[in-house]
Formats: structure tokens, sequence, C-alpha cells
């Protein structure tokens, strides 16, 4: 059981003219992947689309009807190219238990295919998704006339980036000597 502070102890964040002098820590965005600006403008333009939709069906009383297919297609851009984030940041769902009970040799082994295949299957899905799109040709999306392979193309950067973020990851656990699966209380930023 954690000891409570003295909270006198604590710093004073409210002076004696009765003014609170809390100060925050600079923002750095210095390290944030360019993966993290994409998402961060398709899920803007996802918010915009979404109020738009709510403002003309609720105070307009007359919905517009391209929002619905737009919202959804930028939703699936958000997702693929913040799923490059997670890889990047090799934070996605992982089971390390057996790791725990290997040894060694084997726990690296085994680490080190994972990397492999992780590698592999993204690169397929890059290899499937050009195919689906080579396949779709000129096809159009339902309400809006654009091409549907704009969705799949970002389907296709998405994977991309994650393929190359994979074997950032992969060369980055090679030259440290273990991964987060050997050593769940490590991230990516242990070097």
């Amino acid at each position: 059981m954690t000891p409570i502070p003295d909270i006198d102890a604590l710093p004073k964040v409210m002076g004696e003219d009765g003014e609170f002098h809390a100060t925050d820590e600079a923002v750095d965005l210095s390290g944030t992947p360019v993966e993290a600006w994409a998402a961060l403008l398709f899920f803007w333009a996802l918010g915009l689309t979404v109020f738009y939709q709510f403002f003309t069906r609720y105070v307009m009383n007359d919905s517009a009807a391209w929002t619905e297919e737009i919202a959804r297609y930028l939703l699936i851009a958000t997702v693929f190219v913040g799923a490059a984030i997670g890889v990047a940041k090799n934070n996605h769902i992982q089971v390390d238990f057996f790791y725990r009970f290997m040894p060694p040799w084997l726990g690296r082994a085994m680490a080190l295919l994972t990397d492999v295949l992780r590698i592999a299957f993204l690169a397929g899905a890059v290899g499937l998704t050009w195919q689906m799109m080579d396949k779709m040709g000129n096809y159009k999306m339902t309400i809006v006339d654009l091409p549907m392979n704009l969705v799949y193309g970002v389907c296709l950067v998405g994977f991309a980036a994650m393929c190359v973020r994979s074997i950032w990851v992969m060369r980055v656990h090679v030259k440290r000597g273990y991964s987060v699966l050997e050593r769940p209380e490590s991230t990516i930023e242990d070097r």
C-alpha cells in the first residue's frame, strides 16, 4: 500500500495572489511520424463531414446524401493510415505469455519469425490490394462520382506504410538483440 503524500509537500500551484500558476511543458511534435499527420488529416475531414451531415439533417432538414458514403471511406482511411502508427510504435496486440516460459534462444527465434511473418503478411496485403485495384478498373462509388480505387489506394498506402514500418521495427529488434515479445516492459524507443 502506497503512503498518502503530504499535501503541503507537493508543488504549489496557487500563488499568494490567489491565482493559479501552473506551467505546462513545451509541446514537441518533432518526433511525430508522417503517418500520424496523415491520419489526423483524415480524422479531421471525417469530423467535418459528419458535422456537415448532422447540420444538414437536423438543422436544414435536408440531409446531404454524399456524406454517409464519404464518412465511411474517411473512416477506412483513418484506420489504415493509423494502423501504420501502431506498427511504428510496435504496440499492436500481441501475446507474450509463452515467451516467459521459453528458453531465451527459442524466444529470440520465435520473435524473429514473428517479425518476418508480419513483413510477409503486409507485403502480401500490398500485392493483393494492388491486384484488387487492377480488377476494379473504373468502378465508381455508389453516390459520389469518384473512382473506388481512391479508397483502395489509401488502403494500399496504409499497407505499404505498415510493411515499411515493420521492416524498420525488425531492424531495431535485430540491432538491439531482443523484441518487445521477449521483454514486454520495453518499448520501441529503447535502444
